[in-house]
């Protein structure tokens, strides 16, 4: 049963960082990688490392998805591609 959570949350980090390199919206793609960071918070968790968890949803999670945010709202939020 342990490795069938491993697996969906798996699953779903591979999903977001795929979508994250597609989408063209930088709005979109900002919030795909505070997704794909809080997955990885909870696949770190679920793996035992709580330090490594608690640091990936306070950093990467939490900090550096409002930063991306902030810049896509002073810059153009749809890429010229």
């Amino acid at each position: 049963m342990h490795w069938l959570i491993d697996l969906i949350v798996l699953t779903f980090v591979i999903f977001c960082a795929i979508a994250a390199i597609s989408v063209k919206d930088l709005l979109g793609t900002a919030i795909l990688f505070g997704a794909y960071s809080f997955m990885m918070c909870l696949l770190w968790a679920v793996m035992g490392a709580v330090d490594v968890a608690f640091t990936e949803a306070s950093v990467g999670a939490g900090v550096s998805t409002v930063f991306f945010v902030a810049a896509v709202f002073r810059t153009s939020r749809r890429t010229k591609d």
